[in-house]
């Protein structure tokens, strides 16, 4: 055997033997599972996120809410209320001051007009 065919054959030897150990860690990888990516898919959530399933209110919570509407209260704003759950809303917290506080939420206590 020459000694170029001997190098040609060592190269192609080790060339399949690169070709074939690089590939086990790629199939191991590719074996584990994907990693969640946040808004590749938009629609779907983690299998693991928590789910709220009742909100959660304390004794004052539709006191709070009820701040500055008069009594007695319309049915449409108590199924609001009914109907909010822990989702944020601006109208369960005080919001501006001066003329643009028409609910009171910043008026001191006692003080029914501005």
């Amino acid at each position: 055997m020459t000694t170029s065919r001997m190098l040609k054959q060592f190269m192609i030897s080790s060339g399949v033997l690169f070709l074939v150990s690089g590939s086990f860690p790629y199939a191991e990888q590719k074996a584990q599972a994907a990693p969640f990516i946040a808004g590749v898919h938009p629609d779907q959530r983690r299998t693991d996120t928590p789910v709220i399933n009742k909100a959660k209110r304390d004794q004052n919570w539709q006191k709070r809410a009820l701040t500055g509407i008069s009594q007695p209260v319309p049915k449409h704003i108590l199924h609001f209320l009914r109907d909010q759950g822990n989702w944020f809303s601006p109208f369960l917290r005080p919001g501006m001051h001066g003329r643009y506080d028409i609910r009171g939420w910043h008026r001191p206590r006692g003080n029914s007009t501005q």
